[in-house]
């Protein structure tokens, strides 16, 4: 396996929530993608572009709703996405809120996944009364996952796609993302400083909370006995 770290490749992962074909949801999300890995270009950087269409995954999205369980496909996209340098988040809106999909599959990501992750966040709507879903929902959704948004939020109406604001707005976007992962933000945050957050039970190895797995008490707990 290269080493992308040492070859100025960098890894850039879209979540596309679109469950048409064709989707608006993934047109947006490609043409912020291309718009990143233009802006690397000029740093004679290459950027390494992976798309999660969750459509494909809304069996094993349900499956691990309900189970907690994880499938090959939900495993590959988790993989993808921390290993990524940079991510895009883009949800179509139905009225008023991010997809359920999307939602869905945000909620059945380990807690620490996304922790220090570039993002920018991308939705699609029929109208513009949408417009501060971005904003209003997904960005402190994000905030939760303890991501790094940036501060261009993209969103885009029907009456949008033919106007140049548009294309200035991604434009925008793209480069402040591509900032951020030309930095290794990720990376450099999980080297310095990833014992000093809180994480879930088991996200770190079981060291996470400084719990002795070998003492008497857990070996108890997990049906053992003492020595």
């Amino acid at each position: 396996m290269t080493d992308s770290t040492q070859t100025g490749d960098y890894r850039l992962v879209v979540i596309n929530g679109g469950t048409s074909d064709p989707s608006s949801t993934r047109m947006l999300a490609d043409r912020i993608a291309d718009a990143v890995a233009k802006a690397a270009k000029t740093k004679d950087a290459r950027v390494r572009i992976t798309t999660i269409d969750l459509r494909d995954l809304a069996t094993e999205i349900t499956t691990g709703i309900v189970t907690g369980l994880q499938g090959p496909g939900l495993e590959a996209a988790s993989a993808a996405l921390g290993a990524a340098d940079g991510i895009i988040a883009a949800s179509p809106v139905y009225k008023s809120e991010t997809s359920g999909l999307f939602n869905s599959f945000m909620h059945v990501l380990d807690r620490d996944l996304l922790i220090g992750k570039p993002v920018v966040l991308a939705a699609t709507a029929g109208t513009a009364r949408h417009a501060l879903v971005v904003d209003g929902q997904m960005r402190s959704l994000f905030a939760y996952l303890r991501t790094l948004t940036t501060p261009t939020a993209i969103f885009a109406s029907t009456e949008d796609w033919n106007d140049s604001a548009l294309s200035k707005r991604i434009e925008r976007a793209a480069l402040e993302l591509w900032l951020l992962m030309e930095m290794r933000f990720a990376d450099r945050l999980r080297e310095a400083s990833w014992s000093s957050y809180q994480h879930d039970f088991g996200s770190a190895g079981g060291t996470e909370l400084g719990i002795n797995l070998d003492s008497d008490l857990m070996r108890l707990a997990t049906g053992g006995s003492l020595k």
